[in-house]
């Protein structure tokens, strides 16, 4: 006869020996997925997923992210820290980003990548925050631009050596185009958009000045505006922080906003690659 008595009493001791019993998951609801050891809730972590996947979180654009953000702001800021990212969060404009935290006193490993504009996509960004800059200054709720108008005004800036007309409106449709999927500019009908207030952080209104004086002064000479003549500003920029093109390392706060992902304009392999910031 088997001893029942026994088996069972082995059993219960197990139990409750140096091993812990896996538990399933419909008996553990905390546990979103096999081997779950997160203590966020599902909202909370896509917010945090979004904020590494994205280079800005918009209020207008990503509103259950936005209101999840505010709301949870100091654990998913608490998060990125331990990645030695830094959030920043523009209630004005609505609108957060990440930076990598850099330090001269700690070996710190980096998580983000930096991408920089291209020649095109900054001289198109330098006429956005102009008209941007204008339409605000004269008290317009919003700022809105032609792509017609846009071409007219950056094909100035190009050298002779870019190649015909076609293929320097290419490259000015290709810069709009990623200005469009960073929410910097929205498509309200075919060819026209509506200027994003996120202009603003990419580019200061300081660095605006400084860039659109020395795109005039190229103008003038009628050389048209070269990767080498952009090289060569940032090179003159790094020399005297009072000339030369605008750093496209971080956004800048305030008027000018203090980020992650762009900020300010120029071109150098060095200081546009400073550019953006994304995961690896």
């Amino acid at each position: 006869m088997t001893d029942t008595t026994t088996a069972d009493a082995s059993t219960d001791e197990g139990a409750d020996g140096p091993f812990i019993r896996p538990v399933a998951m419909e008996d553990d609801p905390d546990e979103l997925f096999a081997g779950d050891r997160g203590v966020l809730d599902h909202d909370v972590r896509r917010a945090l997923v979004r904020l590494l996947q994205r280079r800005f979180l918009q209020r207008e654009r990503h509103r259950d992210d936005w209101k999840t953000l505010v709301d949870n702001q100091q654990v998913i800021e608490s998060r990125l820290n331990d990645l030695y990212v830094r959030l920043v969060v523009d209630h004005d404009r609505g609108v957060a980003y990440k930076k990598q935290v850099r330090s001269d006193e700690l070996e710190v490993p980096i998580l983000l990548k930096d991408e920089a504009y291209t020649r095109a996509e900054t001289l198109v960004l330098v006429h956005l925050r102009t008209i941007y800059q204008r339409e605000s200054t004269a008290g317009e709720r919003a700022a809105r631009v032609d792509v017609e108008d846009v071409e007219q005004t950056v094909l100035t800036y190009f050298a002779e050596s870019d190649g015909d007309v076609l293929r320097r409106q290419t490259h000015i449709r290709n810069a709009l185009a990623r200005l469009r999927k960073e929410g910097i500019i929205d498509e309200e009908s075919e060819g026209r958009y509506r200027i994003s207030p996120l202009v603003e952080i990419v580019l200061s209104s300081e660095r605006l000045l400084e860039l659109s004086a020395w795109l005039r002064e190229q103008t003038a000479r009628g050389s048209g505006v070269s990767d080498a003549d952009l090289a060569h500003a940032d090179d003159a920029d790094d020399e005297d922080e009072e000339t030369g093109v605008v750093d496209l390392a971080d956004p800048q706060e305030s008027d000018v906003t203090d980020g992650e992902a762009t900020g300010e304009a120029g071109t150098t392999d060095d200081d546009a690659n400073e550019y953006q910031e994304n995961l690896l």
